[in-house]
């Protein structure tokens, strides 16, 4: 019995699609992974920036003369079992609407993937950021706050 030309045309589509489907499936799959977890990050860095935030805004408060306060981190330890790095960076800013204020940008990268986010806080001018960085969430990592008698507050993370 001779094979019919349908099947005659049919067998190179069967073979071109064992391998091209994994191919297509894996370069999928491969985005769907990679914009997850640059969502997981960019949700980890509103986070620490709401964190800053809250902690900036309640130590501003006229009825705290000065104190040390660390602050939790209400994040996972990793992304999708990566570690990431937090850094941050403070520049004066100056906007005649509403006078000077400072900016706090945050950075967080996936260490061994090439995704990296930022957020930035607005905080008032008697803010100061001591350089530091932040590795993952281990359970001892803060954020720590101290504001001095001169009505400073300083930043940084901690562990």
């Amino acid at each position: 019995m001779q094979p019919t030309v349908e099947y005659m045309i049919l067998i190179p589509v069967l073979i071109l699609q064992i391998f091209l489907f994994p191919m297509i499936v894996s370069a999928v799959m491969g985005q769907w992974v990679g914009d997850r977890q640059t969502l997981e990050l960019q949700q980890t860095a509103s986070s620490l920036g709401s964190v800053i935030e809250q902690t900036y805004l309640s130590l501003n408060h006229t009825s705290i003369l000065s104190c040390k306060f660390n602050s939790t981190l209400p994040f996972a330890p990793t992304i999708e079992g990566y570690n990431f790095t937090a850094t941050a960076t403070l520049h004066a800013v100056s906007n005649t609407d509403y006078g000077a204020c400072k900016v706090l940008d945050v950075t967080l990268s996936l260490v061994g993937k090439q995704l990296s986010t930022s957020t930035e806080v607005t905080l008032g001018q008697n803010v100061q950021w001591i350089n530091s960085e932040l590795v993952g969430n281990p359970p001892t990592a803060c954020l720590l706050a101290q504001k001095l008698a001169n009505q400073t507050i300083q930043l940084e993370f901690g562990s």
